[in-house]
Protein backbone atom coordinates (compact mmCIF):
# COMPACT_ATOMS: atom_id res chain seq x y z
CA UNK A 1 0.00 0.00 0.00
CA UNK A 2 1.76 3.23 -1.20
CA UNK A 3 0.86 5.11 2.45
CA UNK A 4 2.92 5.74 5.05
CA UNK A 5 1.07 5.07 8.58
CA UNK A 6 0.96 7.28 12.07
CA UNK A 7 4.09 4.75 13.18
CA UNK A 8 6.07 5.63 10.25
CA UNK A 9 5.42 9.49 10.31
CA UNK A 10 6.98 8.70 13.99
CA UNK A 11 9.94 7.21 13.32
CA UNK A 12 10.76 9.54 10.23
CA UNK A 13 10.35 12.57 12.73
CA UNK A 14 12.40 11.34 15.49
CA UNK A 15 15.34 10.78 12.97
CA UNK A 16 14.64 14.24 11.58
CA UNK A 17 14.74 15.53 15.03
CA UNK A 18 18.22 13.79 16.11
CA UNK A 19 19.66 14.82 12.79
CA UNK A 20 18.91 18.45 13.66
CA UNK A 21 19.06 18.35 17.13
CA UNK A 22 22.52 17.08 16.78
CA UNK A 23 22.99 19.05 13.80
CA UNK A 24 22.81 22.33 15.85
CA UNK A 25 24.36 20.61 18.64
CA UNK A 26 27.53 20.59 16.62
CA UNK A 27 27.14 23.66 15.57
CA UNK A 28 27.12 25.66 18.75
CA UNK A 29 29.87 23.51 20.51
CA UNK A 30 32.09 23.72 17.24
CA UNK A 31 31.61 27.27 15.86
CA UNK A 32 33.99 29.96 16.62
CA UNK A 33 33.23 33.89 16.44
CA UNK A 34 36.20 34.08 13.91
CA UNK A 35 35.59 31.30 12.44
CA UNK A 36 37.27 30.85 8.79
CA UNK A 37 36.27 30.09 5.30
CA UNK A 38 38.47 26.66 5.58
CA UNK A 39 36.66 25.98 8.78
CA UNK A 40 33.14 26.66 6.94
CA UNK A 41 33.68 24.78 4.05
CA UNK A 42 36.84 22.19 5.19
CA UNK A 43 36.45 21.93 8.88
CA UNK A 44 39.86 22.11 9.11
CA UNK A 45 41.12 19.64 11.62
CA UNK A 46 37.85 19.17 13.57
CA UNK A 47 36.71 15.69 12.35
CA UNK A 48 37.42 12.24 13.15
CA UNK A 49 38.73 9.27 11.28
CA UNK A 50 34.92 8.09 11.92
CA UNK A 51 33.57 11.32 10.81
CA UNK A 52 35.56 11.51 7.46
CA UNK A 53 34.55 7.46 6.43
CA UNK A 54 30.92 8.28 7.39
CA UNK A 55 30.87 11.67 5.52
CA UNK A 56 32.84 10.00 2.37
CA UNK A 57 29.93 7.36 2.08
CA UNK A 58 27.09 9.52 2.83
CA UNK A 59 27.90 11.91 0.30
CA UNK A 60 28.36 9.00 -2.21
CA UNK A 61 25.19 6.75 -1.49
CA UNK A 62 22.19 8.10 -2.44
CA UNK A 63 18.49 7.87 -4.23
CA UNK A 64 20.45 6.49 -7.72
CA UNK A 65 22.33 3.35 -5.36
CA UNK A 66 18.82 2.35 -3.30
CA UNK A 67 16.69 2.79 -6.15
CA UNK A 68 19.16 2.85 -9.11
CA UNK A 69 21.50 0.27 -8.12
CA UNK A 70 18.43 -2.17 -6.88
CA UNK A 71 17.01 -1.26 -10.99
CA UNK A 72 20.57 -2.52 -12.56
CA UNK A 73 20.61 -5.79 -9.70
CA UNK A 74 17.13 -6.69 -11.15
CA UNK A 75 17.95 -5.68 -14.54
CA UNK A 76 22.22 -7.04 -14.84
CA UNK A 77 22.60 -8.92 -11.39
CA UNK A 78 25.68 -8.57 -8.58
CA UNK A 79 27.81 -7.52 -11.91
CA UNK A 80 26.88 -3.92 -11.18
CA UNK A 81 28.55 -4.22 -7.48
CA UNK A 82 31.73 -3.91 -9.56
CA UNK A 83 31.12 -0.13 -9.05
CA UNK A 84 30.98 -0.21 -5.37
CA UNK A 85 33.72 -3.03 -4.68
CA UNK A 86 36.44 -1.69 -6.97
CA UNK A 87 35.89 1.58 -5.60
CA UNK A 88 37.16 0.10 -2.22
CA UNK A 89 40.18 -0.42 -4.02
CA UNK A 90 40.28 2.67 -5.67
CA UNK A 91 39.64 4.14 -2.33
CA UNK A 92 43.06 2.58 -0.92
CA UNK A 93 45.19 4.59 -3.89
CA UNK A 94 43.43 7.90 -3.21
CA UNK A 95 44.74 7.43 0.57
CA UNK A 96 48.28 5.82 -0.35
CA UNK A 97 48.97 8.10 -3.26
CA UNK A 98 46.52 10.99 -3.82
CA UNK A 99 45.68 12.83 -0.74
CA UNK A 100 49.29 13.16 0.46
CA UNK A 101 49.77 15.28 -2.47
CA UNK A 102 47.15 17.50 -1.89
CA UNK A 103 47.91 18.07 1.78
CA UNK A 104 51.57 18.46 1.34
CA UNK A 105 50.84 21.10 -1.60
CA UNK A 106 47.92 22.83 0.66
CA UNK A 107 45.37 22.07 -2.06
CA UNK A 108 41.93 22.68 -0.72
CA UNK A 109 39.86 23.04 -3.74
CA UNK A 110 40.14 20.83 -6.99
CA UNK A 111 40.49 24.28 -9.15
CA UNK A 112 42.47 25.90 -7.07
CA UNK A 113 45.46 22.63 -7.30
CA UNK A 114 44.69 23.96 -11.66
CA UNK A 115 45.83 27.02 -10.94
CA UNK A 116 49.01 25.89 -9.07
CA UNK A 117 49.84 23.56 -11.46
CA UNK A 118 48.85 25.10 -14.58
CA UNK A 119 47.00 28.88 -14.71
CA UNK A 120 43.88 30.67 -14.03
CA UNK A 121 42.53 30.14 -17.38
CA UNK A 122 42.37 26.39 -16.84
CA UNK A 123 41.02 26.31 -12.93
CA UNK A 124 38.56 28.73 -13.91
CA UNK A 125 37.51 26.82 -17.17
CA UNK A 126 36.85 23.59 -15.14
CA UNK A 127 35.25 25.92 -12.00
CA UNK A 128 32.78 26.63 -14.16
CA UNK A 129 32.19 23.34 -15.46
CA UNK A 130 32.30 21.69 -12.35
CA UNK A 131 29.44 24.03 -10.64
CA UNK A 132 27.07 23.20 -13.99
CA UNK A 133 27.79 19.56 -13.65
CA UNK A 134 27.22 19.68 -9.90
CA UNK A 135 23.92 21.82 -9.71
CA UNK A 136 22.32 20.87 -13.43
CA UNK A 137 23.24 16.92 -13.01
CA UNK A 138 24.20 15.58 -9.58
CA UNK A 139 21.40 17.56 -7.80
CA UNK A 140 19.10 17.65 -9.90
CA UNK A 141 19.61 13.55 -10.53
CA UNK A 142 19.58 12.93 -6.83
CA UNK A 143 16.61 14.99 -5.94
CA UNK A 144 14.49 13.68 -8.93
CA UNK A 145 15.08 10.08 -7.76
CA UNK A 146 14.73 10.98 -4.20
CA UNK A 147 11.32 12.92 -4.86
CA UNK A 148 10.59 9.75 -6.91
CA UNK A 149 11.17 6.86 -4.49
CA UNK A 150 9.26 8.79 -1.66
CA UNK A 151 6.11 9.37 -3.81
CA UNK A 152 6.29 6.00 -4.54
CA UNK A 153 6.14 4.70 -0.66
CA UNK A 154 3.57 7.62 0.26
CA UNK A 155 0.53 9.70 -0.94
CA UNK A 156 2.86 13.02 -0.67
CA UNK A 157 2.94 15.10 -3.64
CA UNK A 158 6.05 14.84 -6.37
CA UNK A 159 6.46 19.07 -6.34
CA UNK A 160 6.39 18.63 -2.21
CA UNK A 161 8.94 15.93 -1.52
CA UNK A 162 11.53 18.33 -4.11
CA UNK A 163 10.85 21.20 -1.37
CA UNK A 164 11.09 18.79 1.49
CA UNK A 165 14.36 17.27 0.50
CA UNK A 166 16.08 21.00 -1.22
CA UNK A 167 15.12 22.37 2.33
CA UNK A 168 16.01 19.73 4.76
CA UNK A 169 19.96 19.87 2.66
CA UNK A 170 20.11 23.62 2.78
CA UNK A 171 19.69 23.35 6.62
CA UNK A 172 21.98 21.03 6.87
CA UNK A 173 24.46 22.28 4.88
CA UNK A 174 24.28 26.12 5.84
CA UNK A 175 25.36 24.70 9.16
CA UNK A 176 29.23 23.90 7.33
CA UNK A 177 31.17 21.12 6.89
CA UNK A 178 30.95 20.36 10.93
CA UNK A 179 27.86 19.93 10.57
CA UNK A 180 27.47 18.12 7.50
CA UNK A 181 30.56 15.52 8.86
CA UNK A 182 29.00 14.98 11.98
CA UNK A 183 25.51 14.63 10.85
CA UNK A 184 26.74 12.13 8.12
CA UNK A 185 27.55 9.74 11.00
CA UNK A 186 23.97 9.46 12.10
CA UNK A 187 22.99 9.38 8.43
CA UNK A 188 24.96 6.39 7.99
CA UNK A 189 23.52 4.69 10.89
CA UNK A 190 20.27 5.40 9.66
CA UNK A 191 20.40 4.50 6.09
CA UNK A 192 22.67 1.42 6.46
CA UNK A 193 20.30 -0.13 9.27
CA UNK A 194 17.62 0.96 7.12
CA UNK A 195 18.72 -0.62 3.88
CA UNK A 196 19.86 -3.77 5.86
CA UNK A 197 16.04 -4.01 6.82
CA UNK A 198 14.81 -4.65 3.15
CA UNK A 199 17.34 -6.59 2.11
CA UNK A 200 16.51 -8.84 5.07
CA UNK A 201 12.44 -8.61 4.34
CA UNK A 202 13.43 -9.22 0.55
CA UNK A 203 15.21 -12.71 1.50
CA UNK A 204 12.72 -13.72 4.10
CA UNK A 205 9.98 -12.88 1.92
CA UNK A 206 11.27 -15.04 -1.05
CA UNK A 207 12.45 -17.64 1.75
CA UNK A 208 8.64 -18.23 1.97
CA UNK A 209 7.67 -18.14 -1.23
CA UNK A 210 9.80 -21.45 -2.14
CA UNK A 211 8.56 -23.21 1.43
CA UNK A 212 11.85 -22.01 3.97
CA UNK A 213 9.55 -20.32 6.55
CA UNK A 214 10.93 -16.85 6.07
CA UNK A 215 14.48 -18.48 6.84
CA UNK A 216 16.91 -15.43 5.28
CA UNK A 217 19.79 -18.08 4.95
CA UNK A 218 17.48 -20.45 2.56
CA UNK A 219 16.61 -17.53 0.81
CA UNK A 220 19.92 -16.97 -0.22
CA UNK A 221 20.24 -20.54 -1.29
CA UNK A 222 17.22 -20.09 -3.42
CA UNK A 223 18.48 -16.67 -4.69
CA UNK A 224 21.92 -18.42 -6.11
CA UNK A 225 19.74 -21.24 -7.33
CA UNK A 226 16.67 -19.75 -8.99
CA UNK A 227 19.09 -17.05 -10.74
CA UNK A 228 22.55 -18.22 -11.87
CA UNK A 229 22.81 -15.62 -14.50
CA UNK A 230 22.70 -13.05 -11.57
CA UNK A 231 25.92 -14.17 -9.80
CA UNK A 232 28.27 -13.35 -12.52
CA UNK A 233 30.93 -10.46 -11.96
CA UNK A 234 32.46 -10.64 -15.24
CA UNK A 235 30.43 -11.05 -18.71
CA UNK A 236 31.72 -12.69 -21.92
CA UNK A 237 30.04 -10.83 -24.91
CA UNK A 238 27.05 -13.47 -25.37
CA UNK A 239 25.74 -11.52 -22.16
CA UNK A 240 22.83 -9.33 -23.14
CA UNK A 241 24.53 -6.64 -20.89
CA UNK A 242 28.03 -6.85 -21.72
CA UNK A 243 27.60 -3.16 -23.26
CA UNK A 244 27.29 -2.17 -19.31
CA UNK A 245 29.83 -4.17 -18.07
CA UNK A 246 32.28 -5.33 -20.92
CA UNK A 247 34.33 -8.02 -19.30
CA UNK A 248 37.56 -8.30 -17.70
CA UNK A 249 37.77 -3.83 -18.34
CA UNK A 250 35.67 -3.56 -15.20
CA UNK A 251 39.04 -4.74 -13.62
CA UNK A 252 41.58 -3.49 -16.07
CA UNK A 253 40.39 -0.94 -17.79
CA UNK A 254 37.30 1.90 -17.79
CA UNK A 255 36.03 1.34 -14.60
CA UNK A 256 39.59 2.50 -12.86
CA UNK A 257 39.31 5.86 -14.96
CA UNK A 258 35.86 6.29 -13.20
CA UNK A 259 36.54 5.38 -10.05
CA UNK A 260 39.81 7.46 -9.96
CA UNK A 261 38.27 10.52 -11.32
CA UNK A 262 35.61 10.31 -8.88
CA UNK A 263 37.50 9.36 -6.02
CA UNK A 264 40.30 11.59 -6.29
CA UNK A 265 39.42 14.38 -8.39
CA UNK A 266 36.15 15.22 -7.24
CA UNK A 267 36.00 18.18 -5.04
CA UNK A 268 32.24 17.14 -2.90
CA UNK A 269 34.50 13.43 -2.23
CA UNK A 270 38.28 14.39 -1.62
CA UNK A 271 36.76 17.86 0.02
CA UNK A 272 35.93 15.62 3.31
CA UNK A 273 39.85 14.66 3.98
CA UNK A 274 41.65 17.92 3.07
CA UNK A 275 41.09 19.88 6.36
CA UNK A 276 42.64 16.80 8.09
CA UNK A 277 46.24 15.58 9.19
CA UNK A 278 47.38 12.75 6.92
CA UNK A 279 46.66 9.93 9.47
CA UNK A 280 43.36 10.97 9.80
CA UNK A 281 42.64 11.45 6.37
CA UNK A 282 44.10 7.54 5.13
CA UNK A 283 42.36 6.31 8.10
CA UNK A 284 38.85 7.46 7.37
CA UNK A 285 39.33 7.17 3.91
CA UNK A 286 40.41 3.24 4.07
CA UNK A 287 36.76 2.91 6.64
CA UNK A 288 34.60 4.53 3.84
CA UNK A 289 36.53 1.82 1.84
CA UNK A 290 35.52 -1.29 4.26
CA UNK A 291 32.09 0.45 4.46
CA UNK A 292 31.99 0.35 0.76
CA UNK A 293 32.18 -3.59 0.67
CA UNK A 294 28.55 -3.08 2.20
CA UNK A 295 26.89 -1.20 -0.23
CA UNK A 296 25.72 -3.86 -2.51
CA UNK A 297 24.10 -5.74 0.41
CA UNK A 298 21.30 -3.03 0.83
CA UNK A 299 20.73 -2.03 -2.59
CA UNK A 300 22.14 -4.61 -4.93
CA UNK A 301 20.31 -7.86 -3.09
CA UNK A 302 17.15 -6.60 -2.96
CA UNK A 303 17.14 -5.86 -6.75
CA UNK A 304 18.02 -9.62 -7.18
CA UNK A 305 15.41 -10.87 -5.06
CA UNK A 306 12.28 -8.80 -6.80
CA UNK A 307 13.80 -10.29 -10.08
CA UNK A 308 13.33 -13.72 -8.68
CA UNK A 309 10.02 -12.89 -7.54
CA UNK A 310 9.02 -11.46 -10.37
CA UNK A 311 10.19 -14.01 -12.45
CA UNK A 312 7.91 -16.23 -10.06
CA UNK A 313 5.01 -14.20 -10.93
CA UNK A 314 4.70 -12.08 -8.05
CA UNK A 315 4.81 -7.98 -8.74
CA UNK A 316 3.99 -8.23 -12.03
CA UNK A 317 1.78 -5.10 -12.32
CA UNK A 318 3.94 -3.39 -9.56
CA UNK A 319 6.91 -3.84 -11.92
CA UNK A 320 5.34 -2.31 -14.91
CA UNK A 321 5.19 1.44 -16.21
CA UNK A 322 1.61 2.11 -17.49
CA UNK A 323 2.33 1.37 -20.93
CA UNK A 324 2.84 -2.44 -19.75
CA UNK A 325 6.76 -2.27 -19.77
CA UNK A 326 8.92 -3.66 -17.10
CA UNK A 327 10.48 -0.84 -14.91
CA UNK A 328 14.05 -2.13 -13.13
CA UNK A 329 13.79 1.18 -11.14
CA UNK A 330 10.46 -0.25 -9.78
CA UNK A 331 11.75 -2.86 -8.05
CA UNK A 332 13.20 -1.27 -4.53
CA UNK A 333 10.36 1.32 -3.90
CA UNK A 334 7.66 -1.88 -4.56
CA UNK A 335 9.85 -3.89 -1.91
CA UNK A 336 9.66 -0.78 0.65
CA UNK A 337 5.87 -0.65 -0.23
CA UNK A 338 5.81 -4.05 1.26
CA UNK A 339 7.04 -3.36 5.26
CA UNK A 340 5.03 -3.04 7.96
CA UNK A 341 4.31 0.60 9.77
CA UNK A 342 6.99 1.73 11.74
CA UNK A 343 9.72 -0.52 9.41
CA UNK A 344 8.90 1.18 6.53
CA UNK A 345 9.40 4.56 8.79
CA UNK A 346 12.94 2.60 9.22
CA UNK A 347 13.25 2.64 5.91
CA UNK A 348 11.76 6.26 4.87
CA UNK A 349 14.64 7.47 6.97
CA UNK A 350 17.36 5.53 5.41
CA UNK A 351 15.77 7.01 2.20
CA UNK A 352 15.69 10.56 3.35
CA UNK A 353 19.12 10.51 4.87
CA UNK A 354 21.00 9.32 1.58
CA UNK A 355 19.03 11.72 0.06
CA UNK A 356 20.22 14.77 1.88
CA UNK A 357 23.77 13.83 3.19
CA UNK A 358 24.58 13.46 -0.51
CA UNK A 359 23.02 16.44 -1.24
CA UNK A 360 24.07 18.25 1.53
CA UNK A 361 27.56 17.03 0.25
CA UNK A 362 27.03 18.36 -2.87
CA UNK A 363 25.94 21.79 -2.04
CA UNK A 364 28.87 22.66 -0.02
CA UNK A 365 31.35 21.36 -2.56
CA UNK A 366 29.18 24.15 -4.68
CA UNK A 367 29.46 26.74 -2.52
CA UNK A 368 33.48 26.14 -1.57
CA UNK A 369 34.19 26.27 -5.20
CA UNK A 370 32.26 29.30 -5.93
CA UNK A 371 33.49 31.08 -2.97
CA UNK A 372 37.05 30.37 -3.19
CA UNK A 373 37.41 29.80 -6.97
CA UNK A 374 35.44 32.30 -8.51
CA UNK A 375 33.69 34.96 -6.12
CA UNK A 376 37.18 35.67 -4.46
CA UNK A 377 38.91 35.93 -7.54
CA UNK A 378 36.67 37.75 -10.28
CA UNK A 379 33.95 39.60 -7.79
CA UNK A 380 35.95 40.55 -4.66
CA UNK A 381 39.48 40.12 -4.40
CA UNK A 382 40.00 41.61 -0.86
CA UNK A 383 36.87 39.82 0.72
CA UNK A 384 37.18 38.98 4.21
CA UNK A 385 36.65 35.60 5.65
CA UNK A 386 33.38 36.49 7.09
CA UNK A 387 32.26 37.44 2.96
CA UNK A 388 33.55 34.40 2.11
CA UNK A 389 31.25 32.44 4.20
CA UNK A 390 28.69 34.62 3.04
CA UNK A 391 29.26 33.77 0.07
CA UNK A 392 28.95 30.15 0.16
CA UNK A 393 26.08 30.37 2.11
CA UNK A 394 23.68 31.97 -0.75
CA UNK A 395 26.12 30.30 -3.55
CA UNK A 396 24.27 27.14 -1.50
CA UNK A 397 20.56 28.47 -1.24
CA UNK A 398 20.58 29.44 -5.23
CA UNK A 399 22.02 26.02 -6.49
CA UNK A 400 19.19 24.04 -4.45
CA UNK A 401 16.91 27.12 -5.66
CA UNK A 402 17.80 26.88 -9.23
CA UNK A 403 18.59 22.32 -8.61
CA UNK A 404 14.48 22.51 -7.88
CA UNK A 405 13.38 24.30 -10.32
CA UNK A 406 14.71 21.72 -13.24
CA UNK A 407 14.10 18.52 -11.60
CA UNK A 408 10.75 18.16 -12.53
CA UNK A 409 12.30 17.73 -16.67
CA UNK A 410 13.97 14.89 -15.35
CA UNK A 411 10.86 12.36 -14.98
CA UNK A 412 11.76 10.63 -18.63
CA UNK A 413 14.76 9.02 -16.66
CA UNK A 414 14.89 4.88 -16.95
CA UNK A 415 17.41 2.89 -15.61
CA UNK A 416 18.78 5.86 -13.90
CA UNK A 417 22.29 4.04 -12.05
CA UNK A 418 23.45 2.86 -15.68
CA UNK A 419 22.58 6.26 -17.02
CA UNK A 420 24.45 8.65 -15.24
CA UNK A 421 27.02 6.45 -15.15
CA UNK A 422 27.81 6.51 -19.01
CA UNK A 423 27.07 10.47 -18.68
CA UNK A 424 29.03 11.29 -16.45
CA UNK A 425 31.87 8.84 -18.11
CA UNK A 426 32.36 11.46 -21.08
CA UNK A 427 33.91 14.02 -18.15
CA UNK A 428 35.74 11.26 -16.34
CA UNK A 429 38.85 10.74 -19.12
CA UNK A 430 39.65 14.40 -19.31
CA UNK A 431 39.36 15.25 -15.74
CA UNK A 432 41.88 12.07 -14.78
CA UNK A 433 44.20 13.31 -17.64
CA UNK A 434 44.69 16.37 -16.13
CA UNK A 435 45.21 15.63 -13.13
CA UNK A 436 47.55 12.50 -13.55
CA UNK A 437 49.98 14.36 -15.51
CA UNK A 438 49.82 17.56 -13.53
CA UNK A 439 50.73 15.41 -10.53
CA UNK A 440 53.85 12.81 -11.74
CA UNK A 441 55.08 14.90 -15.38
CA UNK A 442 56.61 17.81 -14.74
CA UNK A 443 56.52 18.93 -17.85
CA UNK A 444 52.83 18.92 -19.03
CA UNK A 445 51.65 22.65 -20.00
CA UNK A 446 48.94 24.40 -19.31
CA UNK A 447 47.46 24.57 -23.12
CA UNK A 448 48.07 20.98 -23.16
CA UNK A 449 46.21 20.67 -19.78
CA UNK A 450 43.10 22.98 -21.47
CA UNK A 451 43.36 20.92 -24.30
CA UNK A 452 42.66 17.99 -22.63
CA UNK A 453 39.39 19.47 -20.83
CA UNK A 454 37.68 21.12 -24.16
CA UNK A 455 38.50 17.81 -25.64
CA UNK A 456 37.04 15.16 -23.71
CA UNK A 457 33.10 15.46 -23.97
CA UNK A 458 33.62 15.94 -28.13
CA UNK A 459 35.50 12.91 -28.00
CA UNK A 460 33.50 10.93 -25.82
CA UNK A 461 30.28 11.80 -28.23
CA UNK A 462 31.82 11.23 -31.26
CA UNK A 463 33.00 7.57 -30.17
CA UNK A 464 29.31 7.38 -28.53
CA UNK A 465 27.67 8.26 -31.95
CA UNK A 466 29.78 7.62 -34.47
CA UNK A 467 28.15 3.65 -35.04
CA UNK A 468 24.98 5.29 -35.49
CA UNK A 469 26.59 8.13 -37.98
CA UNK A 470 28.45 5.22 -40.17
CA UNK A 471 25.17 2.89 -40.04
CA UNK A 472 27.88 0.26 -38.04
CA UNK A 473 30.86 0.92 -40.15
CA UNK A 474 32.80 1.99 -36.90
CA UNK A 475 32.76 -0.40 -33.75
CA UNK A 476 29.99 0.28 -31.39
CA UNK A 477 31.86 0.13 -27.67
CA UNK A 478 30.48 -0.50 -24.43
CA UNK A 479 30.90 3.05 -22.86
CA UNK A 480 33.84 1.56 -19.92
CA UNK A 481 35.76 0.92 -22.98
CA UNK A 482 35.46 4.54 -24.90
CA UNK A 483 36.44 6.04 -21.78
CA UNK A 484 39.58 4.02 -21.75
CA UNK A 485 40.04 5.16 -25.11
CA UNK A 486 39.01 8.42 -24.89
CA UNK A 487 41.60 8.51 -22.09
CA UNK A 488 44.10 7.25 -24.33
CA UNK A 489 43.53 9.98 -26.70
CA UNK A 490 43.70 12.53 -24.57
CA UNK A 491 47.32 11.33 -22.64
CA UNK A 492 48.92 11.23 -26.12
CA UNK A 493 47.33 14.45 -27.12
CA UNK A 494 48.61 16.15 -24.19
CA UNK A 495 52.20 14.98 -24.62
CA UNK A 496 52.62 15.90 -27.46
CA UNK A 497 51.39 19.09 -27.03
CA UNK A 498 53.69 19.52 -23.95
CA UNK A 499 56.58 18.09 -26.16
CA UNK A 500 56.03 20.10 -29.14
CA UNK A 501 55.67 23.44 -27.51
CA UNK A 502 57.28 23.40 -24.19
CA UNK A 503 57.94 26.96 -23.80
CA UNK A 504 54.43 27.23 -23.04
CA UNK A 505 53.26 28.15 -19.54
CA UNK A 506 53.84 24.45 -17.45
CA UNK A 507 52.71 26.25 -13.98
CA UNK A 508 54.38 24.88 -10.76
CA UNK A 509 55.86 21.76 -10.09
CA UNK A 510 53.35 20.13 -7.67
CA UNK A 511 55.85 18.90 -4.28
CA UNK A 512 56.32 15.54 -4.21
CA UNK A 513 58.58 13.03 -1.82
CA UNK A 514 58.45 9.25 -1.86
CA UNK A 515 58.17 10.24 2.25
CA UNK A 516 54.66 11.00 1.81
CA UNK A 517 53.79 7.53 0.63
CA UNK A 518 54.72 5.54 3.54
CA UNK A 519 51.72 4.33 5.51
CA UNK A 520 51.15 3.00 9.27
CA UNK A 521 51.34 -0.70 10.01
CA UNK A 522 47.64 -0.71 10.88
CA UNK A 523 46.84 1.21 7.21
CA UNK A 524 48.30 -1.82 5.16
CA UNK A 525 46.83 -4.34 7.46
CA UNK A 526 43.35 -2.88 6.58
CA UNK A 527 44.40 -2.09 2.99
CA UNK A 528 45.53 -6.13 2.49
CA UNK A 529 42.08 -7.21 4.21
CA UNK A 530 40.21 -4.91 2.11
CA UNK A 531 41.95 -6.29 -0.91
CA UNK A 532 41.77 -9.78 0.38
CA UNK A 533 38.16 -9.53 0.35
CA UNK A 534 37.77 -8.76 -2.82
CA UNK A 535 39.93 -10.89 -4.37
CA UNK A 536 37.84 -13.67 -2.59
CA UNK A 537 34.65 -12.01 -3.97
CA UNK A 538 35.85 -11.67 -7.62
CA UNK A 539 37.16 -15.54 -7.08
CA UNK A 540 33.62 -16.84 -5.65
CA UNK A 541 31.51 -14.58 -7.92
CA UNK A 542 33.46 -14.62 -11.60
Amino acid sequence: MNKLQLADYVVFFIYFFIVAAYGYYIYRRKRSADASSKDFFLAEGSLTWWAIGASLIASNISAEHFIGMSGSGFALGLAISTYEWMAAATLIIVAVVLIPIYLKNKIYTMPQFLAKRYNDKVSTVMAVFWLLVYVFVNLTSIIYLGALAITSISTLPFEWCIAGLSLFAVIVTLGGMKVIGYTDVVQVLVLIVGGLVTTYLSLSLLSEKFGYDGNIWQGLTVLRKEAPSHFHMIFDESNPYYKDLPGLSVLVGGMWINNLAYWGCNQYITQRALGADLKTARNGILFAAFLKLLVPVIAVLPGIVMYVLHKNGMFQQEMQDAAGQVKPDHAYPTLMNLLPPGLKGVAFAALTAAIVASLAGKANSISTIFSLDIYQKFFHKSATERQLVRAGKWAVIVSMLIAALVTPALRSLDQAYQFIQEYVGFISPGVLAIFLLGFFWKRTTASAALAGALLTIPISTVLKFLPEWTNGAFPDFPFLDRMSITFGLLIAVMIVMSLLRPKDDAGSPIEIDSSMFRTTTAFKIGAVIILGILAALYTVFW
